[in-house]
């Protein structure tokens, strides 16, 4: 006997309540960043390359080094050219992220601007989510976790980066994989030679590094004028100028070159660096950031 449209209705509405009540418990930040994710998505292609495995990638020409048990004789016979069936290498390797979460990035010089602890996290979980998608391993360095893949990671993560509050502004001494991948999200304000340390380790650990350098536009532009109180956001440090606009330039110039020192010493390591401003949008940001870890094997469609 077929089921009364009433049943099936009060059965839908306790389904859908469920739905609701789930997806409720799920930090703004997740939801955001998947959105995010989800539209980047569409523009890029999964990490991958070619090397040995079992699932076929692409045909490509015959090359001289080839040898002739590489060819594919049915798709050669299609042309007047020699093809080789490429296979894709499983390219799953441990990805670590390091979110600043210290006082100064709780920064915003305005209230329509996301501040930079909330865009570095938007940005860390939404790469988190594309790279899961793709089957890599993540984790939070600092949670004392291993890297692991799959839906229950991302979740964690993203709770983890929603309530994690720190006084720790640089990435401690943990011990990473070898060889992975290592993504370090903050503003970059602390002293360069601290800076550096860091990075130098980070270099004689066989790690590659990917900065992301996130900034206020009131940090770079410095747009201030007349009489002008500055004091840290934990407020221990106040300053007043009576000219602000008297000391633009040479702050400028000070941000710049210590920006360029830690950009350049990056590229000198073999690092990505990329400079965020939090008043452009995250998908550029994600998009290159993403292509940096994937190298040529990302495509990239600009949005």
């Amino acid at each position: 006997m077929p089921e009364p449209l009433t049943d099936r209705v009060s059965q839908a509405s306790i389904l859908r309540g469920k739905a609701e009540r789930a997806a409720g418990t799920l930090p703004p930040l997740l939801v955001a960043a998947e959105r995010l994710a989800s539209t980047v998505a569409l523009g890029v292609h999964g990490r991958r390359k070619a090397g040995m495995g079992e699932t076929f990638w692409q045909f490509r020409r015959y090359r001289a080094e080839d040898p002739a048990s590489a060819i594919d004789w049915r798709q050669s016979a299609k042309s007047q050219h020699l093809f080789v069936r490429e296979r894709e290498w499983e390219a799953a390797e441990a990805i670590w992220f390091w979110r600043d979460a210290s006082a100064g990035m709780w920064f915003s010089s305005d209230a329509q601007i996301e501040t930079k602890v909330e865009r570095a996290s938007l940005l860390a979980l939404a790469l988190s989510s594309l790279l899961v998608r793709g089957g890599e391993r993540i984790a939070l360095l600092g949670e004392g976790r291993l890297p692991s893949s799959g839906r229950a990671t991302l979740n964690r993560i993203g709770h983890s980066l929603a309530e994690q509050v720190s006084d720790d502004v640089l990435p401690p001494d943990a011990r990473m994989t070898r060889n992975g991948h290592f993504v370090w999200l903050s503003d970059f304000l602390s002293p360069f030679p601290e800076i550096e340390k860091v990075l130098r380790r980070l270099a004689s650990n066989g790690l590659h590094a990917h900065l992301v350098h996130i900034v206020d536009p009131a940090e770079e532009d410095f747009p201030f004028t007349g009489r002008t109180r500055f004091e840290t956001v934990d407020g221990r440090m106040k300053e007043i100028f009576g000219r602000a606009e008297s000391v633009r330039g040479e702050y400028r110039a000070r941000f710049k070159a210590h920006s360029d020192s830690i950009s350049d010493l990056a590229r000198r390591l073999g690092f990505f660096y990329l400079t965020h401003r939090t008043d452009h949008r995250p998908e550029l940001a994600l998009v290159a950031l993403y292509a940096a870890l994937g190298g040529p094997r990302a495509l990239l469609v600009p949005g």
